[in-house]
C-alpha cells in the first residue's frame, strides 16, 4: 500500500472565510462542508501550478474548470464549484485581500439538454382509458388522467379548475380557470398569469361528464362549491394527491416507467407534434411564452424516429451485424 494521502492545509483566507460562514452567516453544516470541499479543490489546483490564491486570474480559473470537466465532473457540479469560488473571491475582494474576482465571467460547460420523458401513444391511451370502477373517486381519477393527456395541462392548472365559470360573488373572485363541456374546452390561467383556452377531446369530455354526475356525492353539504376535482373530504384536490393517484394507476396497469402528471403533458405535446408537425400549435396548447421551450419536443420526436429507423432499416444496423 502507498503512503496515505496528505490533505493540503487550507490557506488562511480560506479558513477565515469558512469560519465566517459558520459564525456570522450561520450557514448549515451541509453548506459549510460543500464550501470547504470546493475551496480545498481551488487551493489544490492553484498550489499544483505554484500560483498563490491572490494571483489566480480568469485564465487559471478557466483552465481549472476545463481540467475538472476532463476528469468527468458533471457540468452542474462544475457550476457549483465555480459559484463557491466566486463567493470566496467576492468576500476576499471586499476585505482588500485581492484586487479582483477572477471567477466573474467564467462559466461552467453547458449542461446537456434534458429531454422530457413521454409515454408511448399506446401506453398513454391505456392509462387514460383505464376503468377502475364506477365510484366517485375512480371516475374522478379517470377524468383527471383523460384531461391531463387530452389538454396538456400543468398540474397547477388542473387542480385550480372550477367545474364551470363563476362570476365574482361577495368575497369570492371570478373564476380564473374553468371547463366548458358544451364547447369542449377549458380556460386556464398558467405561468405569468397568462390565460389560454385549450380543447378537450371527446373521451375526456365523456369522462368529465361521468365524474360530474357523481361529484355531488363527494361535495356533500359542506364541500367546495366551485372546485372541479374534489378530495374524498369534499375539498379542492391537492397537487400531491393527483401525483399519488396517477402514479398508482400507472402501477396497476404495469407501465414500465414511473408516471407523473407532467409526463402526460409531455406525452400530449410529443404525440400531437408527431401527428401534425405543427410546432406553433403545440406551443399554444402548452402555453409556452417562447417557441424555444417547445422545440425540445422536436428533439424528442427525432429520437423516436431515430429508434424506428435503427430498428427497421437494414443499413442502419450496427457494424459487424449480418444484413442477411
Amino acid at each position: 500500500m502507498g503512503a496515505p494521502r496528505r490533505e493540503l492545509a487550507l490557506p488562511p483566507p480560506v479558513a477565515e472565510f469558512l469560519h465566517q460562514l459558520s459564525t456570522l452567516r450561520r450557514s448549515s453544516p451541509h453548506t459549510q462542508a460543500a464550501y470547504a470541499r470546493d475551496l480545498s479543490l481551488l487551493a489544490t489546483l492553484s498550489a499544483a501550478e505554484g500560483v498563490a490564491l491572490a494571483e489566480v486570474a480568469a485564465a487559471h480559473v478557466r483552465r481549472y474548470a476545463a481540467r475538472l470537466h476532463g476528469q468527468g465532473l458533471a457540468p452542474a457540479s462544475i457550476a457549483r464549484v465555480l459559484s463557491a469560488w466566486r463567493s470566496f473571491y467576492r468576500w476576499w475582494v471586499a476585505r482588500g485581500g485581492c484586487t479582483a474576482n477572477p471567477v466573474i465571467g467564467v462559466r461552467a460547460p453547458r449542461r446537456p439538454a434534458r429531454l422530457p420523458k413521454a409515454l408511448a401513444p399506446d401506453e398513454a391511451v391505456r392509462l387514460a382509458a383505464f376503468e377502475g370502477g364506477d365510484g366517485p373517486l375512480a371516475l374522478r381519477d379517470r377524468a383527471i388522467v383523460e384531461l391531463l393527456y387530452s389538454s396538456g395541462l400543468r398540474l397547477s392548472e388542473l387542480v385550480s379548475l372550477d367545474w364551470r365559470f363563476f362570476p365574482a360573488e361577495g368575497r369570492l373572485p371570478r373564476s380564473k380557470s374553468w371547463i366548458d363541456l358544451a364547447a369542449a374546452e377549458c380556460t386556464v390561467t398558467g405561468k405569468g398569469i397568462k390565460q389560454r383556452t385549450v380543447p378537450i377531446g371527446a373521451p375526456a369530455v365523456q369522462a368529465l361528464r361521468a365524474y360530474l354526475a357523481v361529484r355531488p356525492r363527494l361535495a356533500g353539504a359542506t364541500g367546495d362549491e366551485r372546485a372541479l376535482f374534489l378530495s374524498a373530504r369534499g375539498r379542492r384536490i391537492s397537487a400531491r394527491s393527483v401525483q399519488v393517484r396517477v402514479a398508482r394507476l400507472a402501477q396497476r396497469l404495469g407501465l414500465p416507467v414511473a408516471v407523473h402528471p407532467h409526463m402526460l403533458r409531455h406525452s400530449m405535446a410529443s404525440h400531437v407534434l408527431q401527428s401534425s408537425g405543427d410546432l406553433r400549435a403545440v406551443q399554444e396548447l402548452l402555453g409556452h411564452a417562447s417557441i424555444a421551450a417547445t422545440q425540445v419536443y422536436t428533439r424528442l420526436d427525432w429520437q423516436h424516429l431515430a429508434r424506428a429507423y435503427d430498428a427497421a432499416h437494414p443499413r442502419a444496423r450496427r457494424r459487424g451485424q449480418s444484413t442477411r
